[in-house]
């Protein structure tokens, strides 16, 4: 035990320093009143002898008190905080900018654990709101991964809604910038989720949520430990009338109801000191109705159409889609003299399945294809520092993701009489079967140096080397460099250079053959059907960060990507379901300023940002696109369909009575967009893809939670809490698309005002 006590003390200091691992036992929903707002800044390194919160913990905080617990098993959270810090210190986003969302913060934004995720990273600079809960990070499409507990999860196929929920979270980050090494395959944005366990998140919680459209969503959570066994559950359920974006601007969307439900379990084992094991394990099922666009003319795609008798309106169609989801995460973590590693071997299973209205579709499109995709993917990551000298840190590691995906389809469509007649034999229709699959891997290395050159100044140079094998085969090494200066006390700047390599996503590469269809109702635009490609970037990135005062900090980021090959998705057809293709070339640029407050029982955040995403001459999946559509991007530069200009977002929150046993927490969000793109028609003879933008809008959202603290005075302190949250305060009508633009469906209005009420108990 003696041997012990200097690493028990420094594990204290940790602990003390870091605000996100709760130092006494209480249930997610019970934390203290005070707010934490979002915080944003360039991370600069520590010395190499020394972890990041190290560094950060001030001396007077050298000393910690557990309230509850026996010497053992204060000893055990200790030991947690400890490798906690050891395995973040794995990925160090030095020169990055990193926004972090506490666990206060998530409790803090209207809707708490209930929030989809979406919209808590939607409080970050630069991340933009898509239909289809998609978001987009800095004019990127959809390079984000995601990682749980530093273990970046494979590509899945959702398309609504997320398989992770905010719930899983303890607190999470969302990284962008020029990123070091050990990032690669998806790089506009890393979301790691530090996933909630039984030390840091002890006792039960049971939630009942629900408003107005039906909605209604059950959810319970336990965690504990018991000696070196660590056990953390939650499961909840998601009903309601609105699962996708309205395809109107009405209260109600017609046929939109949606069922869900999703599961985390997270179970660790510590060895000793320096060595432990965890297993996390998800489940993600959603089942959807897609909304119906009334008011739709059949046969647009005939010359001789004549509708069948009865044929039902578009508004009253019958479209569904489900979605699956599970994941699995096996992870050991140890330290070895001046060695700290993490290695991970996960697997991930995501499927789609697209079923039409077989009369509707057929008419309204000239196809009724039922549809289903799956992608099963495997692999591994390797994550190792070495502490080499005091003024070095060296870090090093792999991954490898084995992937088979498989698609199947079944269509119905016309056949044509003639070729290029337009004459279809509507009485005969004709059903034609599809499927493919293929097995294919990606695989990156990286190696990288973080250099304490003076005492303010920090380097972070090393390479990548990444590779694909699936429906592409390509390879790049990559450069990276990031420089972090401190040249004046709380001020920070940071500027880097990195070299990225994307492989297009293998789940929306499509394996069809066009020429199956030729001469039907569902022909091709086009016959181009190029294999999509890589995307080769390079990404320059420059900011700097003030402390101003204690608790206020701004500051200002600017980027700039030029991209060969920039890869895009789109949704071409009936299923929705997502499409990729390549623009030869692109340029992505912008720029973020954020500013947060953070004393006593207020916070204020706000952040606003200013991007460009243009792209020029699609030369993959042309047969998605009109002949005329491809000749004018070919010659022309073009906005992204998600290219928005403006985009805002900002919060306030202040918790009152903080001290007694009944803290009432109030708070409101801001999100602001200036539009996403459409089709500009400037007469009928000239269509400029995605030429113009939606009406701007903005949203509030707000929140009043009241916590009754140890409700019923027994040894369990189970706290009580009651929330109100209500999106879209004013009701405002706004568009998210207008069913025009390059790779879009439907029309999508954002959600009118939605009341919403709580009660959550903890024990």
């Amino acid at each position: 035990m003696l041997r012990r006590i200097p690493r028990l003390l420094l594990c204290s200091s940790i602990l003390a320093g870091l605000p996100l691992i709760e130092t006494h036992a209480q249930t997610p929903d019970t934390t203290p009143a005070t707010p934490t707002p979002l915080k944003a800044s360039p991370t600069p390194a520590a010395p190499a002898p020394q972890t990041q919160a190290q560094a950060r913990a001030p001396a007077r905080q050298s000393t910690i008190h557990i309230v509850g617990r026996t010497p053992h098993e204060a000893e055990q959270v200790i030991v947690t905080a400890h490798l906690d810090q050891q395995r973040m210190a794995l990925s160090p986003s030095t020169g990055a900018t990193v926004h972090t969302f506490s666990r206060k913060a998530l409790e803090t934004i209207p809707g708490g654990d209930n929030a989809p995720l979406n919209q808590v990273l939607l409080q970050a600079p630069g991340v933009a709101q898509d239909s289809y809960g998609q978001i987009h990070v800095r004019g990127d499409h959809n390079e984000v991964q995601f990682r749980l507990d530093g273990v970046q999860l494979p590509e899945g196929l959702n398309v609504f809604g997320q398989a992770l929920m905010t719930r899983f979270a303890d607190h999470m980050s969302l990284t962008t910038g020029a990123l070091p090494s050990q990032f690669g395959f998806l790089q506009a944005g890393v979301v790691d989720i530090t996933t909630k366990n039984g030390t840091t998140n002890p006792g039960g919680n049971v939630s009942v949520y629900g408003g107005a459209r039906d909605y209604f969503f059950p959810s319970m959570q336990y965690g504990f430990h018991e000696g070196k066994w660590d056990f953390f559950a939650t499961a909840d359920f998601v009903h309601d009338r609105v699962g996708i974006e309205n395809t109107l601007p009405n209260f109600n969307a017609p046929h939109d109801l949606s069922n869900q439900y999703h599961f985390l379990g997270h179970a660790r084992y510590t060895v000793d000191e320096d060595t432990r094991i965890s297993l996390i394990a998800g489940i993600s099922n959603a089942e959807y109705q897609l909304p119906n666009n009334p008011g739709q003319l059949p046969g647009q795609w005939s010359g001789n159409y004549t509708p069948p008798a009865n044929l039902p309106d578009s508004g009253t169609l019958n479209e569904h889609q489900k979605q699956i989801t599970d994941f699995a995460v096996l992870s050991l973590q140890k330290e070895i003299g001046a060695f700290s590693l993490q290695d991970s071997v996960f697997t991930r299973y995501s499927s789609l399945r697209y079923s039409p209205d077989p009369v509707g579709d057929l008419n309204y499109l000239g196809i009724a294809q039922r549809a289903a995709r799956s992608v099963f993917s495997t692999g591994t990551q390797h994550d190792v520092t070495w502490r080499a000298a005091r003024d070095h840190t060296v870090r090093f590691g792999f991954q490898i993701f084995v992937e088979r995906n498989v698609s199947k389809t079944s269509s119905t469509v016309f056949d044509e009489i003639g070729d290029d007649t337009g004459v279809y034999d509507l009485a005969n229709p004709r059903t034609i079967q599809e499927g493919s699959g293929k097995t294919g891997m990606i695989y990156g290395l990286y190696a990288q140096d973080e250099w304490r050159v003076l005492h303010n100044l920090t380097v972070n140079y090393g390479l990548r080397f990444d590779g694909v094998s699936e429906y592409t085969s390509e390879n790049q090494v990559s450069p990276r460099i990031n420089v972090v200066w401190k040249p004046w006390t709380g001020g920070v700047l940071h500027a880097g250079y990195s070299r990225y390599f994307t492989p297009p996503p293998f789940e929306v590469v499509s394996g069809a053959s066009i020429t199956r269809f030729s001469n039907t109702s569902a022909a091709a635009a086009s016959t181009g059907n190029s294999t999509v490609k890589a995307e080769r970037d390079h990404y320059f990135d420059a900011g700097i960060e003030q402390t101003v005062l204690p608790g206020l900090r701004v500051s200002f980021d600017a980027y700039y990507k030029l991209a060969k090959n920039l890869i895009d998705e789109g949704q071409f057809g009936a299923p929705i379901i997502l499409s990729g293709f390549n623009y030869r070339r692109g340029q992505v640029n912008g720029y973020e300023f954020a500013v947060s407050y953070d004393h006593g029982p207020l916070s204020l955040y706000g952040n606003f940002a200013w991007s460009r995403a243009i792209g020029k001459d699609i030369t993959s999946a042309q047969f998605n696109f009109s002949p005329a559509d491809l000749s004018y991007i070919q010659n022309h530069w073009v906005h992204l369909d998600h290219d928005q200009r403006w985009t805002a977002s900002a919060g306030a929150a202040y918790a009152f009575f903080r001290t007694t046993r009944f803290p009432l927490r109030l708070s409101a969000t801001l999100v602001y967009g200036s539009g996403l793109r459409k089709d500009d028609e400037v007469n009928a003879d000239l269509t400029i893809p995605n030429g113009l933008s939606i009406a701007p809008y903005a949203t509030v959202n707000f929140s009043a939670v009241q916590t009754i603290r140890n409700t019923f005075g027994t040894r369990w302190k189970g706290d009580t809490q009651l929330r109100l949250d209500v999106i879209n305060v004013g009701d405002h009508t706004y568009q998210l698309r207008d069913g025009s633009g390059i790779g879009v469906g439907a029309p999508q209005y954002g959600l009118r005002r939605t009341i919403l009420c709580g009660i959550s108990q903890g024990f």
